[in-house]
């Protein structure tokens, strides 16, 4: 997907690779989710194509992409070869987005006090409504 419809590309400049950096490398879905996967614990190929249900060629092709820009790192065990995330070259991500928490940050609680307050009016409705029923109980009672 391009966002030239947006005036976001020149036509005359050239759109960097996706294999050229670490931000371009996880522009990808696949490869972003390759990442989170291999988080845990480094793993084989035949792991990651079974657990993320993708394709062994696309597998291997992503991560040859994450190894070239360094955010995965394998290494021979017999005849298999592991991969496993480069905690280090995921750095500048990380840093980068955290520019970002506390924009996110003040959205979530922005959400959490209106889902509170929406919470508090709904409990109040109730009480309320409870109230009007015992009182039209405590008056039918009474005749």
């Amino acid at each position: 997907m391009t966002y030239s419809y947006m005036g976001m590309y020149c036509a005359g400049m050239a759109r960097a690779a996706t294999t050229s950096d670490a931000f371009n490398a996880v522009a990808e879905p696949q490869r972003r989710a390759i990442l989170s996967y291999l988080a845990g614990q480094e793993r084989p190929v035949g792991e990651i194509v079974i657990r993320l249900r993708l394709g062994q060629p696309s597998v291997s092709k992503h991560l040859r992409v994450l190894r070239n820009v360094g955010l995965v790192k394998s290494r021979r065990q017999g005849r298999s070869i592991l991969y496993r995330t480069n905690a280090e070259a995921i750095r500048p991500l990380y840093e980068w987005t955290e520019t970002f928490e506390k924009y996110w940050r003040h959205q979530l609680m922005k959400i959490k006090e209106i889902a509170e307050a929406k919470h508090r009016e709904r409990k109040s409705l109730e009480g309320k409504e409870k109230r009007r029923n015992d009182d039209s109980d405590s008056t039918s009672t009474s005749d």
